[in-house]
């Protein structure tokens, strides 16, 4: 009598098991993100924090990060960019309460701990302002799949970078990149609505 039980206990868990399974695999994928079902490795790397502290990948670990490269200077796309995200930060800590918002500067030589870390607290005490010689930015970067480039000379040369957002997982991978919507003559920003509505589907097939 007991094997029998125990074989029909069998039955019942491989039934839940092959109905969870399907109810996982109908959750609606995101539809406006660059989403890899297999997510992508982070190669090692250091950065240096706001604070003066060191940054490593072991920090994306237990986490759902959004990396953005900026830099304190940039005239429209960093500011409007930092402060939408705080505009939904709670609502990102809704959706998953280990959220955090990382800027990685992109201009060291004028990106000065000191300046990182008045210009990060302007939009949230929370997020978090890194940087690093280019030296590590470059490889980073490109890991990242972002793209920045220094023009000019003197003081006045320019920075250009990518205005996307990296979705980093809490296992430490890269998961998706928001891109924003480009329009002729407006600052290119990623649309909070449907930034939202598609972290909450990753979020649900992790």
């Amino acid at each position: 009598m007991n094997k029998y039980f125990v074989y029909l206990g069998g039955i019942v868990a491989a039934v839940i098991g092959a109905l969870f399974f399907q109810q996982i695999n109908k959750l609606p994928p995101p539809e406006h993100a660059l989403y890899y079902q297999q997510p992508r490795e982070v190669k090692p790397f250091e950065l240096i924090d706001h604070n003066g502290q060191p940054f490593t990948k072991d920090q994306f670990k237990g986490k759902w990060s959004l990396v953005f490269f900026g830099y304190t200077s940039c005239p429209d796309v960093c500011p409007t960019t930092l402060q939408n995200l705080g505009f939904m930060y709670d609502e990102l800590k809704t959706i998953a309460n280990n959220s955090q918002i990382l800027l990685v500067s992109v201009d060291p030589q004028r990106d000065t701990q000191e300046k990182l870390s008045q210009y990060i607290a302007y939009f949230n005490r929370e997020f978090i302002a890194l940087r690093a010689g280019h030296d590590v930015l470059f490889p980073f970067s490109r890991n990242m799949g972002l793209m920045y480039a220094i023009s000019g000379e003197g003081e006045g040369y320019m920075v250009d970078h990518s205005a996307s957002l990296v979705l980093i997982n809490p296992d430490g991978k890269i998961t998706a990149i928001f891109k924003p919507e480009q329009e002729v003559g407006k600052v290119p920003i990623i649309d909070n609505d449907k930034l939202l509505s598609d972290y909450q589907k990753i979020v649900a097939l992790y």
